[in-house]
């Protein structure tokens, strides 16, 4: 099995024992995002429109650190603790992605995430 480690600076550091992202056999396997600021690692805001935006940024960091983009995104999983932002958070998708393509995607409504925020996404891209 081939695993490389991802680690940039588009992105927020990881706040524990994992890595940003990992390559495995064409797939880019990215940690949960949560919406840090990558110069600060601080939180971007209470507000849940800019705590999902702030997450597309950190996620396409990530991406374009492996000149992939959102386009090559092929699984989504959002932990999301208001269900009651999902109209906002589908807005948002729909302005990330154009309307053109989605990729699959779960949501799920937990009770708390790290440093008190509002939403967590974690993708699957393929190098291909």
């Amino acid at each position: 099995m081939n695993k490389k480690i991802i680690e940039t600076k588009l992105s927020p550091k990881a706040i524990g024992a994992y890595s940003q992202a990992v390559k495995c056999n064409g797939f880019l396997y990215t940690s949960g995002q949560i919406p840090l600021v990558p110069e600060t690692g601080e939180l971007i805001s209470s507000k849940i429109e800019d705590q999902i935006n702030q997450v597309f940024e950190n996620i396409s960091g990530i991406l374009k650190s492996e000149k992939l983009d959102l386009n090559n995104i092929v699984k989504l999983t959002v932990f999301i603790i208001d269900l009651n932002d999902f109209a906002v958070l589908n807005k948002i998708f729909d302005e990330n992605f154009n309307n053109s393509y989605f990729p699959a995607r779960s949501v799920v409504q937990v009770s708390r995430l790290p440093k008190d925020s509002k939403v967590e996404i974690e993708v699957v891209a393929s190098y291909e």
